[in-house]
């Protein structure tokens, strides 16, 4: 059984916890639009694990926050999540600060 996903926001990032993959991440998904307006940074360090249709929510979450107005840093990319990102070629979408 699939660990849920959680997230919380606090000072204009969201904190993602858990496992982002296709059986956890409806909910999100459904609050995408609210969740985002006024995101700034993506904090994943707290994910356990990510699948590709995790990380492709992950894109749709950077394009619905630019399509506001703003484009978000992702921060707390572990070796694995940076694996699939690599593997998809996502590095100059995925970006986390220096």
């Amino acid at each position: 059984m699939a660990q849920q996903l959680s997230w919380r926001i606090e000072s204009a990032t969201l904190h993602l916890q858990g496992e982002l993959d296709r059986e956890t991440l409806q909910a999100l998904w459904q609050q995408r639009e609210t969740v985002m307006e006024q995101i700034d940074t993506i904090d994943v360090s707290a994910l356990e694990r990510v699948d590709s249709a995790g990380l492709a929510l992950l894109v749709h979450l950077r394009q619905l926050r630019q399509q506001q107005g703003k484009t978000p840093l992702f921060t707390g990319i572990n070796g694995k999540l940076r694996s699939l990102i690599t593997l998809y070629n996502l590095q100059q979408l995925i970006v986390s600060p220096a």
